[in-house]
Order: structure tokens, then C-alpha cells, then sequence
């Protein structure tokens, strides 16, 4: 199984969240990763688009399927990583380090507190 970084925070949709202050980075986690197989194709949003907790913005195609990207946090874009977008398939290489998604700057804090600590998100997953 998987390994599950201890300073990031997990939603039970598969992202992850690492917090810097009031800036969010999002991406999915290597169970979701593992789960969709060759991810051929990702939309993200623009910088200066709002985002909400529990929402939708954006999603992620592998051969297998289309899945919707959930936001763990309510904020405003402040940066994608474009990298990904002409080579989608580096999220798999690197899904906690080069391959994060976004990063927000979030409006309320108190968010991140539903999520998932890597004990419990391990524990969920390997459910499955």
C-alpha cells in the first residue's frame, strides 16, 4: 500500500492538502493516482478563480475514467502547476512534490479541520 505523508491532510474524495500559512496545495493522492491508472488529460482552473470547500474545480481523465477534482478549502486560485498540463502523467510519478495541482489562499482556516489525518485516510483506503 501507499504511503501517506503525516504533514498533509486528506479528503475521503482523494485530495490531499498541504498547508503553508493561508496558502492550500492540492492534489490527489497516490491511492487515487493508483485507482485511475495513465492519466491522459487534466483541467484546472485559472489563477484568480474562486474555489469551494467540497466544490469541484476541475477534473482529471485516465483511460479508466473522468473524475470531478474536489477542493478541500474555500479560497482564490493563486497558482496552477501548468506543468502538468501538457504532461498530465507526472502526477503519478510525484503526486505529494512536483506533481500538486493548485494552490489556494484560503479564506477560512477552519476548514482543513474536517479533513483526514494520513492514519485515518490509510485506514479508509486500504477499506476499499
Amino acid at each position: 500500500m501507499s504511503d501517506y505523508p503525516q504533514h498533509l491532510k486528506y479528503l475521503d474524495t482523494h485530495e490531499y492538502v498541504r498547508l503553508d500559512g493561508d496558502i492550500a496545495t492540492i492534489g490527489v493522492t497516490a491511492f487515487a493516482v493508483e485507482q485511475l491508472g495513465d492519466i491522459v488529460f487534466l483541467e484546472l482552473p485559472e489563477v484568480n478563480v474562486s474555489v469551494s470547500n467540497k466544490e469541484s474545480f476541475g477534473s482529471i481523465e485516465s483511460v479508466k475514467a473522468v473524475e470531478d477534482l474536489k477542493s478541500p478549502v474555500t479560497g482564490v486560485v493563486v497558482e496552477c502547476n501548468d506543468a502538468l498540463m501538457n504532461s498530465p502523467e507526472k502526477i503519478a510519478e510525484d503526486p505529494y512534490g512536483e506533481g500538486w495541482l493548485i494552490k489556494v489562499k484560503m479564506s477560512d482556516l477552519s476548514e482543513i479541520n474536517d479533513a483526514m489525518n494520513a492514519a485515518d485516510y490509510s485506514a479508509k483506503v486500504e477499506g476499499e
